[in-house]
């Protein structure tokens, strides 16, 4: 009596199997690890945009109450120079501010009567804005 053994090769076939869904899934994961790694990188440079961006709304706000009017800085260096800020001041409601100009590089969204200050900060090609208005 002959036995036909029909089984030849299923052990492999399921071992090769089992095997590109555990590297398909090895994938999955790396990938996912590094787009979060990426993403809390780009936080930390934001935090820094951030603050940089606010430095330059201080400095204009000060200047201001000073009754030093400037209406453009910038791009300013920060400490080592590796982040900056730029800002604008601008008057939103008619020309109020001498030496001031009307025509402004940016919109400004608030409702000030006197003065809108825009200022991006900049920190490893993170841009952030902060507007002020008063």
């Amino acid at each position: 009596m002959v036995v036909k053994n029909s089984q030849k090769g299923a052990t492999l076939y399921l071992a090769i199997v089992i095997m590109s869904v555990l590297l398909a899934a090895v994938f999955s994961i790396s990938s996912i690890v590094l787009t979060q790694i990426r993403t809390i990188k780009g936080m930390g440079d934001s935090v820094v945009a951030f603050y940089a961006a606010d430095t330059g709304v201080e400095t204009a706000l000060y200047d201001l109450y000073n009754a030093n009017y400037i209406s453009h800085y910038g791009p300013v260096p920060l400490g080592s120079g590796t982040y900056t800020y730029e800002v604008w001041v601008t008057q939103p409601a008619g020309g109020t501010l001498p030496g001031i100009p009307v025509d402004n590089p940016f919109n400004c969204t608030g409702k000030g009567q006197y003065y809108c200050i825009k200022s991006i900060g900049i920190y490893n090609s993170t841009k952030r804005a902060v507007e002020a208005d008063g």
